[in-house]
């Protein structure tokens, strides 16, 4: 496929230095399908849990070309319908939304997570946005998810959440992503 004119993302594994991107991510705006912003205390503990994820792994998602970051996308273990999977979340700024860039990011992770399957990890990775939240609905869609139904959960802890639960199999061979 010709990727020319077509911005490519790059997933750099969370560091020290990227709370500012959990700062920036934790507007009204960005927050409004998790429940709102969170204290500078939460955002302080979410960054050491970033910072120890494992299994699985958190990443700032920059534009290849240029380094510029644009959001933020990981996986990590997480129970649901009785089982062990992996679950995925993204935040893209919103200045670099509606571009396709979350689903390069989301396609980059599905690699990653791939590679973690084929070594022991879980056979699937699931993403559970509301079911109003059609961006990120959209960005399972065209980064080739398959949609299992509907799901309620808490998101955070207390707040009660209608989701969809999109998975990917992992461990598939020869399963070509739909094209952006």
């Amino acid at each position: 496929m010709d990727h020319s004119g077509v911005e490519q993302v790059r997933l750099v594994p969370w560091s020290q230095g990227d709370f500012w991107l959990l700062q920036r991510s934790n507007s009204p705006e960005m927050t409004a399908h998790l429940g709102g912003p969170e204290s500078e205390e939460k955002l302080a503990d979410r960054h050491r849990r970033y910072l120890a994820v494992a299994p699985g792994g958190m990443y700032r998602v920059e534009l290849a070309d240029s380094g510029e970051t644009i959001g933020s996308i990981g996986y990590w273990e997480t129970q649901v319908r009785g089982g062990t999977v992996w679950e995925t979340g993204w935040a893209t700024l919103p200045e670099f939304q509606g571009r396709g860039l979350a689903v390069r990011a989301a396609r980059a992770l599905m690699e990653v997570a791939g590679q973690a399957a084929g070594h022991g990890g879980h056979p699937s990775l699931h993403a559970f946005p509301k079911v109003d939240h059609a961006a990120s609905n959209g960005v399972c869609r065209k980064a080739g998810f398959t949609l299992l139904g509907q799901i309620d959960l808490e998101y955070p802890k207390g707040n009660p959440i209608r989701s969809n639960d999109w998975y990917v199999n992992l461990r598939s061979s020869g399963t070509a992503l739909p094209s952006v």
